[in-house]
């Protein structure tokens, strides 16, 4: 074995170790605490709330916008707790780094809501208010709460971020370019 692969296993060995102490803390202090309830209560109601009150013929297509905004906010939250940027007291699955009712549920909830709500609004202007609400509003709430921390980062870094996440779910959602893969049907 060479000499990087032995840093890079020393490094995951590192990683494990720290994850096992991680799940530790969790099992021991944050599993059914009333700050993990809230997360679980975040995950599940606005999508049972989004069920309920979508616009039925346009499920699919917000669906697949929601999964593009999963998968974009996932990623983005992986790297800022990577770097250092923020991380969370309070997750409801210990096994990512990543705050999974922020990502798989508040965030895409929020955007197929406004992109499903007045859709003659001017996608820029709800691109600026959904951003702004985000940015100065939620995640100084969620901060206040606890649940996050941010030695690293500042509110109006995630203005530019939030605004073009909605500019592209915006643009995804209007799309009429899908074909269906077999044609006999």
């Amino acid at each position: 074995m060479s000499n990087h692969n032995n840093k890079i296993q020393k490094i995951y060995e590192k990683v494990h170790e720290s994850y096992l102490e991680k799940f530790e803390i969790w099992k021991q202090d944050i599993i059914f605490s009333w700050q993990w309830w809230v997360g679980v209560l975040l995950t599940l109601l606005p999508w049972i709330l989004w069920i309920k009150y979508r616009k039925k013929e346009s499920t699919h297509r917000l669906l697949y916008v929601a999964f593009f905004v999963m998968i974009v906010s996932v990623w983005l939250d992986s790297i800022g707790v990577q770097l250092g940027l923020w991380y969370y007291n309070y997750e409801v699955l210990p096994f990512s780094p990543s705050y999974k009712p922020w990502d798989i549920t508040l965030i895409p909830v929020l955007t197929i809501f406004l992109i499903q709500t007045k859709p003659q609004v001017n996608p820029f202007v709800k691109a600026v208010l959904y951003s702004a609400f985000i940015s100065f509003i939620s995640e100084p709430l969620f901060v206040w709460a606890g649940y996050v921390v941010y030695p690293r980062w500042e509110y109006i870094y995630s203005f530019p971020i939030y605004l073009i996440i909605y500019l592209i779910s915006d643009f995804l959602s209007t799309r009429n370019t899908f074909v269906k893969i077999n044609n006999e049907r």
